[in-house]
């Protein structure tokens, strides 16, 4: 054999084996990601976190506000083409690997049996639904056409929560769950400055829920039923105030939740009072404690020693925001399961609902089962 055709066969080998050898991941395609829905603010963490990354491409945008969607292409250099008014043409036309979803909080359900019977997995900002009836369209859709459905919580990527489930569950080094103490919120959506369109749909009871209730509350309700491995609470009480009515006139803007379980309790504070923005998390269990603050910071005190802090460790990437979480889900290379699964935000919409329910009639709600 001639010396050039030996190196061209030799090349030719050595691709076969790179490709061989190659991570999945490297070999796959560009994930295609699509959006449905501009008026939830948090879909600008989103955006950012898509075009950071080369493996991930933009390939639609629904959203009915062309002005608004028209807004979003030019701050993000986006095309037009992608750009659509009408959630069951974007589908056909591009043909998403998932959708993720930024709309008000009622049209979940709307978005997710779209995307189900075009076999898409969804994943959307917290919380899952306005009500048990919403939350129960979404969990018919997604298990009559087998497709994910995730929630997105900012705290579910907390290498602190990481920290202490791991203290809690797989080392019971705290003991049995005794109290679980979750504080969420900020000075509230309009004194921080959220948008026009974020802020219109928050202060709607109908379109969130409620108001600092729904927002805030969906995060305690979520670590809590995770922590308890998705037990469903015996009952729930909750007060809900108007500290500011002159801003926010339809809607709470102050939450207490108390869930009751036969051996545990779950205090969940949801405000838009805070003096500042907060999403920390106590854990008091039979035999020591674990203190959260923010995503990184972690105290805690275990039998016979002195309160430590310690330096939660890196979760892993499959899980370090809810991007990787969509990618990894879609891709099977993870399960759905814990904080952003269908399963746990189904018991969270039912505590919402209960808490609703109570801060109305001013009586504990039992929860039959």
């Amino acid at each position: 054999m001639r010396p050039l055709a030996i190196r061209f066969h030799f090349c030719i080998l050595s691709l076969i084996a790179m490709l061989l050898t190659m991570h999945p991941a490297q070999a796959q395609r560009p994930f295609r990601l699509a959006i449905a829905g501009l008026v939830h603010g948090h879909v600008d963490g989103m955006l950012r976190l898509a075009g950071a990354r080369s493996d991930v491409e933009i390939v639609g945008i629904y959203e009915p506000k062309a002005e608004l969607a028209k807004r979003y292409a030019e701050r993000y250099s986006l095309p037009q083409q992608i750009l659509y008014t009408d959630l069951k043409t974007m589908l056909e036309a591009v043909k998403p690997d998932a959708v993720s979803t930024f709309t008000n909080t009622f049209d979940h359900a709307m978005v997710v049996e779209a995307c189900a019977t075009h076999n898409t997995p969804v994943m959307m900002e917290k919380p899952l639904a306005v009500s048990m009836a919403h939350a129960t369209r979404i969990q018919a859709a997604a298990k009559l056409h087998k497709i994910a459905v995730i929630v997105n919580y900012e705290t579910s990527w907390y290498p602190s929560h990481a920290a202490i489930w791991q203290l809690t569950r797989q080392n019971a080094a705290l003991g049995a769950i005794r109290k679980v103490v979750a504080m969420d919120g900020h000075q509230g959506p309009k004194e921080i400055g959220v948008g026009a369109d974020f802020l219109s749909f928050l202060t709607d009871p109908k379109l969130n829920g409620a108001g600092a209730l729904f927002d805030f509350g969906c995060y305690g309700a979520n670590l809590m039923t995770w922590l308890m491995d998705n037990q469903r609470p015996i009952a729930v009480y909750a007060i809900t105030q108007q500290f500011k009515p002159q801003i926010y006139p339809h809607v709470d803007d102050e939450a207490t939740i108390i869930v009751e379980y036969a051996h545990a309790q779950g205090i969940i504070q949801a405000s838009w009072n805070w003096p500042v923005g907060r999403k920390d998390l106590e854990v008091y269990g039979a035999k020591g404690y674990a203190i959260a603050t923010g995503g990184s910071t972690l105290r805690v005190r275990l039998p016979d020693r002195l309160e430590e802090a310690i330096a939660p460790s890196e979760v892993p990437a499959t899980s370090r925001d809810g991007l990787a979480y969509l990618v990894a889900v879609v891709r099977s290379e993870i399960k759905p399961s814990g904080l952003s699964s269908l399963e746990n935000n189904m018991i969270v919409t039912e505590i919402l609902e209960a808490a609703k329910k109570s801060a109305q009639t001013g009586k504990r709600v039992i929860l039959h089962p």
